[in-house]
């Protein structure tokens, strides 16, 4: 008998002195998430399906497949984030949860990238890299906001 494969994670966390607001707008407008992660039709509706869509790339069409799991305003997000395409076929299968919590200087936001297997490394370390990239751009849009 074979146990299950341990999953591992994606954690990032960065305290923005922004209201919790302001993060929110940028995690749940579809026009918002352009600027700082990938064009998409997200809508914050349990139950939503979407895309993210970026430049295809050797072994994968660039677009990512998602559903809204769980959407508390201000406080958390959570959605599938699943490759697409055929290249794709048996790939990466994730869950990103956002959480917003009030601190002293404004908002500290944690996001974890869940469900990592043995055979996704290469992804997970990837994913390790793009999401420092994306919260500076995140960072820089809450900003402005």
């Amino acid at each position: 008998m074979s146990t299950p494969e341990e999953s591992r994670s994606v954690v990032v966390e960065r305290d923005m002195p922004h209201a919790p607001s302001k993060v929110w707008r940028a995690l749940t407008e579809s026009a918002l998430i352009d600027d700082w992660l990938m064009t998409n039709d997200f809508v914050p509706v349990v139950g939503h399906k979407f895309q993210l869509r970026t430049d295809p790339m050797p072994h994968w069409n660039g677009v990512l497949e998602c559903e809204v799991l769980e959407v508390a305003p201000h406080r958390r997000l959570v959605y599938a984030w699943c490759s697409s395409g055929a290249e794709a076929a048996g790939g990466l299968k994730t869950v990103v949860e956002w959480t917003l919590s009030p601190s002293a200087t404004g908002t500290l936001l944690r996001m974890e990238q869940s469900g990592f297997l043995g055979k996704d490394e290469n992804n997970r370390r990837g994913a390790e890299y793009g999401w420092q990239k994306y919260f500076g751009k995140l960072q820089d849009l809450v900003g402005v906001l």
